[in-house]
């Protein structure tokens, strides 16, 4: 059969417009990335936490339950998670439960059976257990990797002993630790590296590095691990006997993974009033910046809003603080929790656990960082409500546990405790708004409360 040139050209035609359209729609329909969540919710008898696994559409960020979730965690009460730069090893931290069962680990109250299990990511975003290790001290909670992805690095609330402990602060006769491991590049198992300071009797290396009391948090930052120490105050201003927050920087030394003390006192933060702060929450480095976090507490019957406490790195890890100071988390929002900055380095988000009362929900408060002073002013429209339906307000999206932007970054994510959810939130690169993506309600719901998210963007 023969064609004359007319009818060749719209069979061409025809062919090229559908393989135009053929690729328009693989390209806005695939999945970009692996968005993960821990939750509390046992998955079998053993009692084990639960991970759930979603696929991330590129076209509007819906969220896909992934074949074989949710599965074990590894363990009890999952609160942290790792993955780490360039490998395909996730390393999950399961705090484990006190003697009756509960999650409220404390150091008269300890958790047991804590642990760190270690998965392989696949290319279809399945995760297969590995290998478990475990923490030298008692209630570990926080679990980071350096740069290099040659160390994981957790801390623990309290540390085994208490002989060291002066060694970090004069006369304290109690402490937390951090625990280092390094990395097997083919493998991801964890070998214990010791302390290479401190010597116990034996003659043998100390297993742990001590840090100063009452561990709230932990970063790692240009050459320094930093951690943000204190009981909370319970009155408004921090006394002589309650002196604040404290922030203590060790050098770190990514050839040997080993913590040397760098200044010889740990640095009180100070919040907008000059005052030792009492309430901090978190501590971050982002956007080449450390932020911590602080919720105030009441004063009188008003409540004080939340602070963001911007800093630079300078020498010995001495935190300096940004020109104009602490910056107020915005009067609708109270504890503020975690902060990213996004992608291109022009808005700083903070996720909040809960709003103005119990009857209005959490929220993203998102501030426009200043290209010349890196000052944060809060963006026209923030905050931006974790809810999506406008007739039941009470506990959606609220007590939000982590926040991040997707690896294409389009997408702001949070996984919530309060309704056990994980919220979506499209983000404009110009204005730096948080809008209801389309095509979908903007939240995948959880078995059970959240207590961390991560993603991935390997998809091969």
């Amino acid at each position: 059969m023969k064609f004359r040139k007319f009818g060749k050209t719209l069979l061409a035609c025809a062919l090229s417009s559908a393989m135009v359209f053929s690729l328009s729609s693989c390209v806005r329909s695939f999945t970009v990335g692996y968005l993960y969540a821990t939750g509390t919710v046992t998955a079998t008898p053993s009692g084990d936490g639960i991970i759930t696994g979603f696929g991330i559409n590129n076209n509007n960020g819906k969220l896909k339950l992934l074949h074989g979730f949710p599965t074990s965690s590894g363990g009890a009460n999952p609160v942290r998670a790792v993955l780490v730069d360039g490998s395909t090893f996730v390393y999950v931290l399961n705090r484990g439960t006190t003697a009756s069962g509960g999650a409220n680990c404390t150091t008269t109250d300890p958790c047991q059976n804590s642990n760190i299990t270690e998965f392989s990511v696949g290319g279809n975003g399945s995760l297969s257990y590995q290998n478990t290790f475990y923490t030298q001290g008692i209630n570990p909670f926080r679990l980071i990797a350096d740069t290099s992805g040659n160390y994981l690095i957790a801390l623990d609330h309290d540390a085994p002993s208490s002989t060291y402990c002066s060694t970090v602060v004069i006369g304290a006769t109690s402490c937390g630790d951090i625990t280092i491991f390094q990395i097997n590049q083919t493998t991801g198992r964890l070998t214990l590296v010791t302390n290479a300071q401190l010597t116990a009797s034996s003659g043998t290396q100390v297993t742990y590095f001590p840090v100063p009391a009452n561990p709230i948090d932990f970063v790692m930052a240009s050459g320094y691990v930093m951690t943000l120490s204190g009981a909370a105050s319970a009155s408004t201003t921090p006394s002589a006997s309650n002196a604040g927050q404290t922030v203590y920087p060790y050098a770190y030394n990514s050839s040997s993974g080993q913590l040397t003390l760098s200044q010889s006192i740990p640095q009180v933060i100070t919040n907008g009033n000059g005052e030792p702060i009492g309430q901090g929450t978190a501590i971050l480095y982002t956007g080449a910046k450390i932020y911590v976090l602080d919720n105030e507490i009441l004063v009188g019957t008003s409540t004080t809003p939340g602070q963001i406490l911007p800093f630079t790195v300078g020498t010995n890890g001495a935190l300096q603080a940004l020109v104009g100071g602490a910056v107020a988390d915005d009067p609708n929002e109270t504890s503020p929790i975690f902060g990213i900055t996004e992608s291109k380095g022009k808005y700083f988000y903070v996720a909040n656990q809960a709003g103005s009362d119990i009857n209005t929900a959490a929220g993203i408060t998102a501030y426009v960082i200043d290209p010349s002073s890196s000052q944060l002013s809060e963006a026209s429209g923030s905050p931006y409500t974790l809810i999506t339906s406008t007739t039941s307000d009470t506990g959606t999206g609220a007590s939000p546990q982590c926040l991040l932007e997707d690896p294409s970054n389009q997408f702001i994510y949070t996984a919530n405790a309060g309704d056990s959810t994980v919220t979506g939130k499209l983000l404009d690169p110009n204005s730096g708004a948080l809008n209801q993506v389309q095509g979908w309600t903007g939240q995948m719901t959880l078995n059970g409360p959240a207590t961390w998210c991560w993603i991935s963007g390997r998809t091969n």
